[in-house]
């Protein structure tokens, strides 16, 4: 929802799962990193969204960047994603339906496991 309000383009979890096997993207994930230890998407970086610095992002601008956080109404992602944009990558989108929404759609994670109801959430 704010990834739209911020006029940025959004992916679905299944969608990016397609991305993933086809290696076509690179995936970040800027939840803490416990809670990215604890669960995320496959090959997901994790990154601290105010913080991360260009050096931390693909040298190619024309790079595929999704970012995504904890739950839909999570602005973190967005955010992150708009300073992407700002540092000049054309192609990036926000995984608006975060970590719960993927483990929801049943898609495999990486980590060292999540409780039933997934992880906290973090806004």
């Amino acid at each position: 929802m704010f990834a739209l309000l911020m006029g940025l383009k959004t992916v679905s979890p299944g969608e990016l799962m397609r991305q993933v096997r086809e290696r076509a993207v690179t995936v970040l994930d800027v939840n803490s990193p416990q809670r990215w230890q604890a669960a995320h998407v496959p090959g997901a970086l994790n990154l601290d969204p105010q913080t991360y610095t260009v050096d931390q992002l693909p040298v190619d601008r024309e790079a595929s960047l999704v970012f995504y956080c904890s739950i839909p109404m999570c602005r973190k992602a967005p955010q992150a994603a708009r300073r992407a944009k700002g540092m000049g990558y054309a192609n990036v989108r926000v995984m608006a339906a975060g970590i719960t929404g993927w483990l929801d759609a049943g898609l495999p994670v990486e980590g060292g496991g999540v409780s039933p109801q997934g992880p906290s959430p973090d806004l």
